[in-house]
């Protein structure tokens, strides 16, 4: 059996070492600010990601350029060159058009490489929700599986990703278009904090509102709380946009605290995600009852 390889993009906010870790490569969007365009890195450095978001601290705007053919054909060939398979999990398509892209593109290279698999797969998520889904997979291949039976898996389990981040306002993610919700919600929202969730359809939904900045991080880990499944069994992920360590230290006490988890794994959100979202966003992932809201309902 071909052995596989795990692909995502700059969207799934992995760390340097979890990349490494499970053996995931990932296809690099850009950012673009003041006309230049940067490939959008997972393996950036903390002074990296505080000089991004003071960026956007100071009001200025960072557009961001999903995956290119280009960029899909190197990442892919380098392995196809390998006799190895592939499966891409990719940001939600609602979020992102890279996914549609890499088929497009992958449709092309299994025409010039006979016996060979590539397959690609919308996540319906975004941020570490999208790297959790990248991580399993990895498992999977890291035990043998095949391009399918990864593919199967990973579509069973996507909407088990329960998602809830707080942001301190919802402009730069209404900017962005990134985010759904009612005239109502995003009216009106002096001193309190939107709670974000992925929706059934891979939609960012602006869901609840909280008021408060504290009292938002403990409704995300009751939220979390009355969702997950087994998480003596799990690690629960944090990701943030260069919050205070002390916030984030205070977070991760909460979440030990309330949920009885394995281990909880804290990261940045990128520059892809960070760009949409903005600075001082947190949010925690795991996995839990099937996701079924969707916007409007």
């Amino acid at each position: 059996m071909r052995k596989v390889k795990i692909i995502t993009d700059s969207c799934s906010d992995l760390t340097a070492e979890q990349l490494s870790k499970y053996n995931i490569d990932y296809a690099k969007m850009s950012t673009v600010y003041e006309g230049k365009e940067t490939p959008a890195k997972l393996t950036w450095t903390p002074d990296e990601a505080h000089e991004l978001y003071n960026i956007m601290r100071d009001g200025n705007r960072i557009t961001t350029a999903q995956v290119s053919v280009e960029e899909f054909n190197r990442v892919f060939e380098i392995y196809l060159m390998l006799d190895m398979d592939i499966v891409y999990i990719g940001c939600s398509s609602k979020q992102s058009g890279s996914v549609n892209t890499g088929f497009v593109t992958a449709k092309k290279l299994m025409e010039n490489y006979e016996g060979s698999t590539i397959v690609c797969i919308d996540s319906l998520n975004a941020s570490i929700g999208e790297g959790m889904l990248a991580i399993e997979a990895a498992k999977m291949a890291n035990d043998g599986a095949s391009a399918t039976e990864i593919e199967t898996h990973i579509l069973s389990i996507r909407k088990k990703v329960n998602q809830y981040v707080t942001v301190h306002s919802l402009d730069a993610l209404k900017r962005a278009g990134r985010v759904k919700g009612s005239a109502a919600f995003f009216g009106n929202l002096m001193g309190v904090k939107p709670i974000i969730i992925a929706d059934a359809n891979g939609d960012q939904a602006a869901y609840k509102k909280v008021k408060g900045r504290q009292k938002s991080f403990e409704e995300i880990v009751a939220m979390l709380k009355s969702t997950i499944i087994a998480p003596e069994n799990q690690t629960i992920y944090l990701t943030h946009a260069d919050c205070a360590k002390e916030e984030i230290d205070g977070l991760i006490e909460l979440i030990k605290k309330e949920i009885p988890c394995l281990d909880v794994e804290v990261g940045y959100i990128g520059p892809i995600i960070g760009a949409s979202i903005g600075p001082d966003a947190v949010g925690i992932w795991g996995f839990g009852q099937e996701v079924t809201y969707k916007i409007g309902d």
